[in-house]
């Protein structure tokens, strides 16, 4: 099952880290203007209340009256703001209008104390208001009055003045908000920078080990937090398990190889010796049998063996890749003409790459046996060497037999596939080239050659492109 990645740890740090900041920010802000409601209320409630006693001491009784000195002037000053207007309503008994704003309404049902001010919201003209309320008694006797002030204010200005209080608040807390953000973004690319140095590092050990096979070295970090440096030390411990694993299957590979070339030589000529003593059709049938498994199983042991040794470490040296390719191609001029193909040699005269002799040769003996084999007789093979691309030198084997479907042309370089079923391949000679150019740095070439036929190699990198510390 495919994996997908899913959110990145930045982005869930950022996530976690911003959204709680936004929400806090929104509930100051909520804050901020309840209280500036509650700070206005609070203000309106001291002026509402010194306007209300102010006014009940401008009553005085006068026999069985009273007289209210409240003249027309300060009755103008509490009225001229029409946001914020001041209206005031007298009456005595409570509740029988004597003067001011009679539609102030009545305050709730509760007990309202004599001489203590009682404060509570209402509607005038659609519009909330705060109402104080005072209740005096005047005179004793059958002269005692009872006399009832009330005093309301819009609460407009309680808004406006809260609203100016939150846009006041508003700006800084949004310029915090800003700030803080960005340090907290800071912080987290900064935090999580060991991280990013650890994926480099291992980008960069993977580009520098050309060969798979090769196990990766171990992440040095210098610096970096206790949780960075103990993924780098499991990440170390897996490596160096993944290493000695390598290490044993390589070893199993080649001593078994050379464990088997012995007894198998023996029985090859043995059987070799049997036939040319045995002159019985059917035991000479027999015993061809036995020598053509044997020879096959020689031929397997053979392949292993040169695979455990592409895989390991060796030392590489410049050399002339025509020149290899030339005597590598005469090696085989015997077995070619005896097959009934004609090898041969077109390319380049002199071509410097840095690679291993025998490692090349063996690739490149590789590519011809296969070739001879599967060609056909009368076919025509070519050993070439050429450039390609800037920095890039081929050593390819061509041929023009039967060749491979393009279905199967990205099969042949696997382990143990092969192209038909015609006898004495074992499917390992161009698993070895594909090794044996990834140790090179380079990479395997497979397409068709023209028409018809076949064209596999390598491409391998010039000397002169590798880098100054791959150089000899």
């Amino acid at each position: 099952m495919r994996q997908v990645p899913g959110v990145s740890l930045q982005r869930k740090l950022l996530l976690w880290l911003l959204l709680p900041q936004l929400v806090l920010w929104l509930s100051g802000g909520f804050l901020a203007w309840r209280i500036a409601l509650q700070n206005g209320e609070k203000g309106i409630d001291q002026t509402l209340t010194q306007s209300v006693r102010a006014l009940a001491r401008q009553i005085k009784p006068i026999g069985d009256g009273l007289l209210v000195d409240f003249p027309k002037a300060a009755q103008d000053i509490l009225e001229q703001d029409p946001a914020d207007r001041i209206t005031y309503m007298v009456s005595s008994p409570p509740g029988r209008f004597l003067l001011g704003n009679a539609q102030l309404p009545p305050p709730p049902p509760v007990n309202v104390v004599v001489d203590e001010p009682f404060l509570y919201h209402a509607r005038v003209d659609d519009r909330p208001v705060r109402v104080a309320l005072l209740d005096v008694n005047y005179g004793t006797g059958p002269t005692r009055q009872s006399l009832r002030v009330q005093v309301a204010q819009s609460l407009t200005v309680r808004e406006r003045i809260a609203q100016e209080l939150l846009e006041q608040l508003l700006l800084p807390m949004g310029m915090m908000g800003l700030v803080l953000s960005a340090l907290v973004y800071a912080g987290v690319l900064r935090g999580l920078q060991p991280l990013k140095r650890l994926e480099a590092q291992i980008k960069r050990a993977g580009k520098r080990n050309h060969n798979p096979a090769n196990p990766l070295p171990p992440i040095e970090l210098t610096s970096a937090p206790q949780e960075v440096y103990s993924l780098a030390s499991t990440i170390n411990g897996l490596l160096e398990a993944v290493a000695r694993g390598q290490q044993k299957e390589k070893r199993f590979l080649n001593d078994a190889a050379h464990q088997l070339r012995t007894p198998l030589a023996g029985l090859i000529g043995q059987t070799e010796l049997a036939l040319h003593e045995s002159h019985e059709s059917e035991v000479r049938e027999r015993l061809q049998k036995v020598l053509s498994a044997a020879e096959r199983s020689a031929h397997l042991v053979h392949q292993l063996l040169q695979l455990a040794r592409s895989e390991s470490s060796v030392a590489m040296e410049p050399l002339n890749l025509p020149q290899l390719a030339c005597e590598v191609a005469r090696d085989w001029t015997a077995k070619a003409l005896a097959a009934g193909i004609d090898l041969g040699y077109e390319g380049e005269e002199h071509l410097s790459v840095q690679g291993h002799p025998l490692l090349l040769r063996e690739a490149l003996n590789n590519l011809i046996d296969n070739a001879l084999h599967y060609a056909g007789r009368g076919a025509t093979v070519t050993v070439r060497v050429y450039i390609t691309a800037p920095g890039m030198a081929a050593l390819v084997v061509e041929d023009d037999g039967p060749g491979v479907p393009e279905a199967h042309m990205g099969d042949l370089f696997a382990r143990f596939w092969r192209g038909s079923d015609k006898p004495g391949g074992c499917g390992l000679g161009l698993s070895i080239v594909e090794e044996i150019a990834l140790r090179h740095g380079g990479e395997t070439l497979a397409e068709t050659a023209r028409e018809r036929g076949l064209r596999v190699g390598m491409l391998l990198p010039l000397a002169e492109s590798l880098p100054p510390a791959q150089r000899p």
